[in-house]
């Protein structure tokens, strides 16, 4: 009596039994994760040689096309090839023809963060024309050459920005070859980090000397990081007036020179006249000596006469 109900449940079960067999979950970090898409990217050129430039924010299949409109000699065919940073891409060698008075030439690029870098199309004819594409992550729009001063106890003020918004911002100190993560959280009373879309700010207080070196920022995409380096002195009040005090101690030291010069020179001078009596005097002597010797003498020849 019980066997219609135990069909049916059979009936019911071995559907999900089945299921439950063949049936896979799906990895969700797999459902997350960005397909890879293409990109397409073009350039025409009508002389020898074009740079274009083009930012990537994430791995992508990019597509490059080239057209070169340029060539006086207007051949059947020419011959068309790729380089990446300078080196010919094997294979890559195909003869192009000439269609609506044009070459055209392109192919597909799987760029990530390793092949990053400057893909050319070469059209060789007895010339060689070239169009440069320069893929790379988004740069720092402000990078600075100069260092920036500050004196001990202050406080100095680091920014930096980009283009395009990163995914995130981290600040580094760098020391030597290593680089250490500035983490405003653990330090409120030292760094203070500041973000607004695509510009971050470093705040160092209470500078000391050891503060001084170079302080690295780097935006982070998912591509490639992005980085600008900001070198910073810290100073003393004492050491802008060194060269002042180096100066005040030259010319003390030549206002002694000349102070101990002049009174060699004076001591010679009162020495001088002295000597110069003492020949004026003996000088004097013989002439009265002399002058004596010829009275005598005439006295003497009046006495004969």
């Amino acid at each position: 009596m019980f066997s219609p109900w135990i069909l049916s449940l059979q009936l019911i079960l071995f559907p999900l039994f089945w299921r439950g067999i063949y049936t896979t979950e799906t990895n969700p970090q797999l459902e997350l994760t960005d397909p890879i898409t293409t990109v397409f990217k073009s350039a025409v050129l009508k002389g020898d040689s074009l740079v274009e430039k083009v930012e990537i924010l994430k791995p992508i299949d990019l597509e490059l096309a080239c057209t070169w409109t340029g060539n006086p000699n207007k051949l059947p065919n020419i011959t068309g090839y790729w380089r990446k940073d300078g080196s010919e891409i094997t294979n890559s060698r195909l003869t192009v023809q000439l269609e609506n008075e044009q070459y055209n030439l392109k192919r597909v690029f799987r760029i990530t963060g390793d092949t990053l870098g400057n893909y050319s199309c070469i059209f060789s004819d007895t010339d060689e024309a070239k169009i440069d594409f320069n893929v790379a992550a988004p740069e720092m729009d402000d990078k600075k050459d100069k260092p920036i001063v500050a004196y001990v106890g202050d406080s100095v003020a680091m920014a930096c920005k980009t283009k395009l918004p990163p995914n995130t911002w981290l600040w580094y100190k760098a020391n030597g070859t290593e680089q250490e993560l500035i983490n405003a959280t653990t330090d409120p009373l030292r760094y203070k980090i500041s973000v607004d879309g695509n510009t971050t700010k470093l705040t160092v207080m209470n500078l000391t000397e050891e503060d001084s070196g170079v302080y690295v920022c780097s935006a982070i995409y998912n591509i490639k990081a992005s980085v600008s380096r900001v070198e910073v002195r810290v100073i003393t009040f004492m050491e802008p007036l060194k060269p002042f005090i180096a100066i005040v101690a030259e010319v003390i030291i030549l206002v002694l020179l000349i102070l101990l010069y002049e009174r060699w020179s004076s001591q010679k001078s009162s020495n001088s006249p002295t000597e110069n009596g003492v020949h004026a005097e003996q000088t004097h002597k013989l002439t009265r000596e002399g002058n004596n010797g010829m009275d005598e003498n005439t006295t003497t020849r009046q006495r004969k006469t």
